[in-house]
């Protein structure tokens, strides 16, 4: 083997010993549970232990020369230029070290791109401020739900202590199986998003009118955390990513009930609800997707997100506010829940918020009517 060869190899076995070293300590990557991620992290530290290397010979050489040629020594500048040597030896070092360090580069961005062939097909949708998500194909498919920060409004208003997972919980975790490939459909409903969640060797942007795809196999039970990684809006900070990785058996038995569970909250979309049903579950359903702009006590934080309480869009034409709630309003930061709710959702958050706080019309708006306005 050639001095270069083990020189090498040596540099490689201190890597890996850093890296291994590094992965349990609080201040590096979070550990990798795939390829993709093993991959990413490894060539991160090769790229800083080629940076030093290159930070301290560069560095040590000017200090020498610096110290060993100062003008108290008598040291007189050389006088040249157009040295041929020098100047072919900057430019082919540099292009060597470019091509080396591009060459695991390359070979990890290909692997990142190579969706094909899934045993599992997500579709993952950002909302301001939200992740929506379909599994649309492998076991599971059928299954679609909201995941929403579960962290309590106390914690983060300071009122109560911080939890372990402080503004890194959700309601609804995205659920897979160890072991098996898992891809990506990733989209907006408003501005753009990004799915993050670094020890998956996952990151890739949610964009309106656009599907970009990724995916990740993961080596190892657990439960994996991340953010929206794109600068979306007021509540930015608020969307989380949790994934939970589980055995086969674990995984087919969630499956098993969250198909249960579509099962019995399928709901007759002709049914007549009560008023008060109807406040009851617009309550909920207002709590977890509109309190964090108009407030839990309709007042709003004008300009931006103006009071629902005595509003004319709430006290008015019913079929306006439905109008607004399913399409959105345009420029602003109001949402298009019609793709993101059912229809009896809307129509109890309506029917919440016209007759809530000093709202009090009377009226109960019903799932047929928000089905209507959707045809």
């Amino acid at each position: 083997m050639s001095v270069l060869a083990r020189s090498a190899v040596t540099m490689l076995s201190a890597v890996s010993a850093s890296a291994a070293w590094a992965a349990q300590s609080s201040i590096n990557l979070q550990t990798p549970v795939t390829s993709v991620a093993a991959e990413i992290y490894d060539m991160h530290t090769l790229m800083m232990v080629i940076c030093l290397v290159i930070f301290v010979a560069v560095f040590g050489v000017m200090f020498w020369s610096v110290f060993h040629h100062r003008k108290s020594k008598g040291a007189v500048a050389a006088h040249f230029h157009e040295n041929t040597l020098v100047e072919i030896a900057w430019t082919v070092v540099p292009v060597l070290i470019l091509l080396g360090m591009a060459y695991p580069a390359t070979k990890t961005v290909i692997a990142m791109k190579d969706t094909s062939n899934p045993d599992i097909t997500i579709k993952a949708t950002g909302y301001q401020w939200k992740w929506g998500y379909d599994y649309i194909k492998g076991e599971g498919e059928g299954i679609k739900f909201v995941s929403n920060l579960s962290t309590p409004l106390d914690q983060i208003k300071g009122q109560a202590a911080k939890g372990d997972n402080y503004l890194l919980e959700v309601d609804n975790p995205v659920v897979v199986p160890v072991g098996k490939k898992v891809r990506l459909l990733l989209t907006a409903n408003d501005v753009i998003h990004a799915w993050w969640v670094p020890a998956l060797g996952v990151k890739q942007d949610a964009i309106p009118g656009f599907i970009r795809d990724a995916w990740f196999r993961a080596d190892k039970e657990g439960v994996f955390r991340g953010n929206c990684a794109e600068l979306c809006g007021k509540d930015h900070g608020f969307m989380p990513i949790e994934v939970h990785v589980l055995s086969a058996e674990k995984y087919a038995a969630w499956v098993a009930d969250q198909q249960g569970k579509m099962a019995a909250t399928t709901e007759d979309p002709n049914k007549e609800w009560a008023l008060a049903e109807l406040v009851a579950k617009g309550e909920q359903v207002f709590a977890a997707n509109c309190a964090a702009c108009h407030q839990a006590d309709g007042k709003g934080i004008p300009p931006a997100f103006p009071p629902l309480d005595g509003a004319a869009i709430v006290q008015g034409d019913k079929a306006e506010q439905i109008k607004v709630v399913m399409e959105g309003r345009a420029g602003t930061a109001m949402a298009a829940f019609g793709k993101q709710l059912s229809d009896t959702d809307i129509a109890a958050v309506i029917t919440y918020t016209r007759n809530a706080w000093s709202n009090q019309t009377g009226e109960a708006i019903q799932p047929a009517e928000i089905a209507a306005a959707h045809n």
